[in-house]
């Protein structure tokens, strides 16, 4: 008798639902693929130096809420309207959370909260949102953390972050090199930047990997290459690193390594000591590194929300507050206009001299 060696800690394999069935439930529109095609396109032309603006990538932490989500990004969409001139706004819309120990994994991992784990209710549910998004006009960027799940909803994104914990990874970096989005590599969170050098350089070229296509087979996913992967710095063990010289190390750094220096900065995280208020003041400083003649910053990421802070998630859920985190702490809305609006006014009359 043949002993049992494999899934001895597997308690279940349920069922999903295919990424061609959930693209068929909620299938991409001519609005929201607009927006898409459009944005990314601006994005490109920004990392190729052919469009001056900064952009910006902004929204809560992670959407636990569609409904509070869609609240803020109507309001969002309306600031993109104002500012669009200067600044290209993207929604930050995370549904996926890496966790240090253990914790809420996100909104496809658990929609309800409950650790019920609904992922196929999940990842529908996200789609939905995706294309709320986007029929509004206003492009979308996330965290790839899951290297199956852009098959479920990649059509629907602009830019993609790949995070701290994973842009050292292999499987994270294939990944990238197959995505249709622009890439946002973070320096490791002991604020090594090489890592996101060689995650660019990386990503740039074809890999060849397993993964799945769209009827839900396992497949030989084989890459073209990602020309548009860049760096965002987010500081590390406890310190910045969006001040002057660390902009000038890391711009060295991408030259050397003859990548175009493109650099994007968190004001979250280590750049804010994890505190969301100071995320204005790492802002005003990006902003004027830019007015002193900087080319190499095109961009900036902000947590916000509907609410300042943070929350822990309650036994009842009845009882969550409303448009405020719960994950990392965010600015308020009214504190995320003061920014965007004071960088566009200060941004305006440097644009003309950013065009190489």
């Amino acid at each position: 008798m043949t002993k049992n060696t494999e899934n001895l800690n597997v308690a279940a394999f349920d069922a999903m639902p295919t990424p061609e069935e959930i693209h068929a439930k909620l299938p991409i529109s001519e609005k929201a693929a607009h927006t898409v095609t459009h944005g990314r396109n601006l994005l490109r032309k920004i990392l190729d130096r052919k469009d001056p603006r900064i952009f910006v990538v902004v929204g809560p932490c992670s959407i636990h809420d569609p409904v509070a989500g869609l609240d803020y990004a109507r309001r969002l969409k309306a600031l993109s309207d104002e500012v669009g001139d200067v600044l290209q706004i993207i929604m930050r819309v995370y549904f996926e959370k890496p966790r240090t120990t253990v914790g809420w994994k996100g909104y496809i991992n658990d929609p309800f909260m409950d650790d019920s784990f609904r992922v196929d209710i999940g990842m529908q549910k996200a789609r939905e949102f995706l294309l709320q998004i986007n029929e509004l006009g206003l492009p979308t960027g996330t965290e790839a953390l899951d290297p199956i799940s852009p098959q479920y909803y990649g059509d629907l994104i602009t830019w993609t972050a790949i995070g701290a914990r994973t842009t050292e990874s292999q499987t994270h970096r294939e990944m990238s090199s197959g995505l249709s989005t622009p890439v946002g590599f973070k320096n490791a969170t002991n604020g090594d930047l090489s890592v996101a050098v060689n995650a660019i350089l990386s990503s740039s070229r074809p890999h060849s990997f397993l993964g799945i296509n769209g009827a839900g087979t396992v497949a030989v996913v084989r890459t073209k290459g990602n020309s548009y992967g860049h760096v965002v710095l987010r500081g590390g063990d406890g310190r910045p690193n969006y001040d002057t010289v660390s902009v000038s190390i890391a711009e060295q750094a991408m030259v050397k390594a003859k990548l175009p220096a493109n650099i994007v900065v968190d004001c979250s995280h280590a750049n804010s000591s994890k505190k969301p208020e100071l995320q204005p003041l790492v802002m005003a400083d990006v902003v004027n590194q830019i007015r002193g003649g900087s080319k190499s910053l095109v961009g900036v990421m902000i947590e916000s929300n509907i609410e300042a802070g943070n929350q822990p998630i309650p036994a009842d859920l009845s009882q969550l507050k409303y448009g405020c985190s719960v994950t990392d702490g965010c600015v308020d809305w009214g504190t995320t206009e003061k920014m965007i609006r004071d960088a566009a006014v200060l941004l305006r009359d440097v644009l003309p001299e950013r065009i190489s």
